[in-house]
């Protein structure tokens, strides 16, 4: 007669055995049966470990996970960041004054300075906003520097680089039955950041997002349209615009949007104070 352990060890191979069954089967099945449009094998997720995503149910603490991974590719292979104290403290400070009042305050934003020449600007989900040293050098003013910011807080209010990343990934088939591959999120992620354009109806609504995002924080809203049409004015078009279609159309709206009579009635219009501010920028 079997003793008590002998049973339980005998018990114990059974359960094991019928487990490693149960899950080969399941897993036969999957791969047997047809999945058209599957781009990322579901026997390669198993073996692999590879994490997905389901980007139509994103929560805000996956986004800002993912926005965090997107951000360290970025300055691993794109981006060189500025390395000035005093100046990266004066962006954060002025994105620090209007995330709180921003259409997503809970999110916790990143603002960085990149090292270039061109005027340039741009944002990824879960708050990461990056501002380059020509772009802060072309601004007469605080006012016109946060209007930039308060455009790129606009994107990752609305989740524009969700929205993108998703439509992105269904167009290049990287979207399986068990969501998307979160390495080619990242890769797609860096692309949409700094290489591709956003749509004239997400900037018009960047736009909106950021003069409202100004008001509420009392800068002066006309700063907006003052340093849209410095910019477009000058003989070659800056990449801040260049890549931003319909720019005298956002000039527009935004006028009909700003009443002629508060325009300046506001911070950040003193631009002897701004450049004082940003004296060590070279």
């Amino acid at each position: 007669m079997l003793n008590f352990f002998d049973r339980l060890s005998l018990f114990l191979r059974r359960r094991w055995l019928y487990g490693f069954l149960s899950l080969f089967t399941a897993v036969s099945l999957v791969i047997t049966t047809p999945h058209p449009s599957q781009a990322v094998p579901w026997l390669d997720l198993l073996l692999r470990g590879v994490q997905v995503i389901q980007l139509s149910t994103l929560s805000d603490q996956q986004e800002v996970a993912l926005g965090r991974q997107i951000n360290q590719q970025l300055l691993s292979e794109e981006i060189r960041i500025y390395n000035n104290p005093a100046i990266t403290q004066y962006i954060n400070q002025i994105g620090q004054r209007l995330a709180p009042f921003s259409d997503r305050p809970n999110l916790p934003y990143t603002f960085q300075v990149v090292q270039g020449d061109q005027i340039n600007a741009f944002a990824t989900m879960g708050g990461f906003v990056y501002v380059t040293t020509g772009l802060i050098k072309a601004a007469d003013n605080e006012a016109q520097l946060a209007s930039v910011i308060a455009h790129e807080i606009g994107h990752i209010a609305a989740r524009h680089a969700v929205e993108n990343l998703r439509e992105g990934a269904l167009a290049s088939g990287l979207v399986s039955a068990a969501g998307l591959d979160r390495n080619a999120a990242v890769q797609l992620g860096v692309e949409f950041a700094v290489r591709r354009p956003n749509s004239r109806q997400d900037e018009l609504e960047a736009d909106q997002k950021g003069l409202a995002n100004l008001r509420r924080t009392r800068y002066a809203p006309g700063a907006m349209v003052d340093f849209m049409e410095k910019l477009a004015n000058q003989r070659s078009i800056p990449s801040f615009l260049s890549t931003h279609p319909a720019v005298r159309d956002r000039i527009v709206a935004l006028d009909r949007m700003i009443d002629p009579s508060t325009a300046n009635a506001g911070d950040g219009l003193d631009n002897a104070a701004y450049r004082s501010r940003i004296s060590s920028l070279r």
